[in-house]
């Protein structure tokens, strides 16, 4: 199974992602070959997703486990068997969070994460939890999850990304991507700072930094 989907994405995912996005790419050479490591990426399209596996060298691909919402993409079964076998999601179950945070329960949604960290892996999160505002790439607010995993993994890099134009490609309710050039910016590690608040605020900043440095997109859908 593993070499099946190091087949699919280098083979068909990779250059699929490469023709819908351009895929220019900045600061390639600070992403992780191995784990435990934390890739930070701002989330406005399903194509970030695509997008991330497409940028990472053939050897350290299979290591990549984004994280995703267990109600959309295990909701059917065969949309799950390939998000599990072929993307290699690690299912986070939304709504088992929000009923946490509200009653106080003790059980971790992110222990998927959890092991694919402690198993050696790359685990790629969006710290908004759910798709922007793809028209305007503007970004919500950071969910505390990624301080989480950091905090149980102190050691492991967490490389924050950011993501341009992917939400022209495919917004949020489309069914259907259209072509547009997208970029991609790697910056530096963010280390944990052993509190969780300034440690999201350390996060925040260097996404937005990286937003600041995102190149013009050549091609348009604006007059």
């Amino acid at each position: 199974m593993r070499l099946l989907r190091f087949l699919l994405l280098v083979l068909v995912a990779r250059p699929l992602a490469l023709l819908m996005t351009g895929a220019d790419v900045s600061g390639r050479e600070r992403l992780p070959l191995k784990g435990p490591a934390i890739i930070a990426a701002n989330h406005a399209s399903h194509v970030d997703t695509l997008l991330m596996l497409s940028i990472f060298p053939s050897r350290a691909v299979s290591k990549l486990r984004p994280a995703a919402a267990a109600d959309y993409f295990l909701r059917d079964p065969v949309i799950g068997w390939f998000s599990r076998h072929v993307i290699g999601i690690v299912p986070v179950a939304r709504s088992k969070a929000g009923r946490r945070a509200a009653s106080g329960e003790n059980e971790d949604v992110l222990a998927p994460a959890r092991a694919a960290l402690a198993a050696g892996e790359i685990v790629l999160v969006f710290p908004e939890g759910t798709r922007g505002d793809g028209a305007t790439d503007a970004m919500g607010q950071l969910k505390g999850g990624v301080a989480r995993l950091a905090e149980a993994f102190p050691d492991a890099p967490v490389i924050p990304v950011w993501i341009q134009g992917a939400g022209r490609v495919l917004p949020k309710g489309a069914s259907v991507p259209v072509p547009l050039n997208c970029a991609v910016l790697v910056g530096e590690p963010v280390a944990w700072t052993g509190k969780r608040a300034p440690f999201m605020d350390a996060l925040r900043e260097a996404m937005l930094a990286l937003k600041a440095q995102a190149p013009p997109l050549r091609w348009s859908d604006e007059p």
